[in-house]
């Protein structure tokens, strides 16, 4: 008989992630704002919708999933492109952006799906070339490098296109990280992180003031402007740019250690149940609560770590999935929870596994299920190993 393998620590995780997203955004529609909405209705939706996404992939072998992520990325990036030259009928602009299909009432964010199968082509690309030049040198470096560059940057550029400028960055972050983690030479390296962090000093400098230059450059509207400001203090209480921060920093800071006691349903936080859900679990359950969560990711990334560094000598491909979505993880949290606490500027990026929202949820689980697959393969390899050294 086949046995069954299973990874029960992400499980539990999974299942904390989830009863702590239903329990935060129920705490978040007993907003006066949200009077007769039930987010947690639909938050369940969709995580059930992930849930089975899950145990599709468990169905998959992983050589499968290394043979469709060609397939599966250039899907992505034709979803952008569609949705660039979409009528309005069925794109509208929300926010200033034409970043979401929609029909029926029901919403879908390309971008967010196009994390997960970058994430899997940058790991089919660097596995791939890895076990192929199994000995480096500045030549095949340079080459992967043209790789990474070119596969990170392709959706970077249809999603400025919309213009998404949070979730941009996001996927300009994974390739970079991504990049970090390939084993190209050190030398090679140490010169991107230069002219990355050189690009992103002169980037914040011209927002600030060169902003029509930016503007007619980047595509960047005056609200992302004036959330960089704000984020480098440039901008007073009195302007009204400050408002989204000072909002979040009073709830939580009246969650004082246990929680806020008393009425909180006249409170009003701009996207609670979204951007702002870490600004409800501050308010609701204070500085316990937060620091509860924080662990949790610090719990799951410390675990996808072990799992990655494991993989590394036996699954290149399974080894880079775990830690693409690390870094997918860690920058959601890391941006996230800054906002919240202001010390990072403000942007549409929701807090992963936790905060409501159709896409972003359904994607996320999508690759839960993906580092779930890659997990049970580590166990069912181990095992292997097991009863090969018992029998000698």
């Amino acid at each position: 008989m086949r046995k069954i393998h299973v990874r029960y620590d992400l499980l539990y995780i999974l299942l904390l992630f989830i009863g702590v997203s239903l329990f935060a955004i129920y705490n978040a529609q007993q907003l006066n704002q949200y009077e007769g909405e039930n987010f947690v209705f639909k938050q369940a939706v969709w995580i059930s919708l992930g849930i089975i996404a899950i145990v599709c992939l468990q169905l998959l072998e992983t050589q499968t999933i290394f043979l469709l992520s060609t397939v599966l990325y250039y899907f992505g990036l034709s979803l952008l492109v569609v949705l660039l030259v979409s009528p309005e009928s069925i794109v509208p602009t929300i926010n200033g952006a034409n970043s979401w299909f929609q029909y029926e009432g029901i919403t879908f964010q390309p971008s967010e799906l196009t994390k997960i199968t970058t994430i899997l082509y940058l790991s089919y690309a660097i596995s791939k070339h890895k076990e192929r030049f199994q000995n480096s040198n500045l030549k095949y470096d340079l080459l992967l490098l043209l790789k990474i560059l070119l596969i990170g940057l392709a959706p970077v550029v249809l999603i400025l296109l919309q213009p998404d400028f949070g979730t941009a960055m996001v996927l300009a972050g994974i390739t970079i990280i991504m990049l970090f983690l390939s084993g190209i030479d050190w030398k090679i390296i140490f010169g991107i992180a230069t002219i990355s962090i050189t690009f992103a000093i002169i980037f914040i400098f011209m927002t600030i003031n060169l902003p029509d230059v930016m503007q007619n450059t980047f595509n960047i509207d005056n609200y992302q402007i004036n959330r960089i400001e704000t984020w480098v203090g440039l901008e007073d209480n009195d302007s009204g740019n400050t408002y989204q921060i000072d909002k979040a920093l009073v709830a939580i800071g009246s969650g004082y250690l246990n929680g806020f006691q008393g009425e909180t349903s006249s409170m009003y936080i701009p996207e609670a149940h979204t951007d702002f859900i870490f600004s409800i679990i501050g308010h609701n359950f204070g500085f316990v609560g937060a620091a509860i969560v924080i662990f949790l990711y610090f719990f799951l990334i410390y675990t996808l770590i072990q799992i990655g560094l494991k993989l590394y000598t036996i699954n290149l491909f399974g080894a880079y999935i775990c830690f693409g979505y690390i870094t997918l993880i860690l920058i959601h949290t890391f941006q996230n929870i800054g906002m919240n606490v202001g010390i990072m500027p403000i942007t549409g990026i929701p807090l992963l596994l936790i905060s409501y929202g159709g896409s972003s949820t359904l994607t996320a689980l999508i690759g839960y299920g993906l580092i779930y697959k890659v997990g049970c393969e580590l166990l069912k390899e181990e095992d292997y190993m097991f009863r090969e050294s018992e029998m000698r």
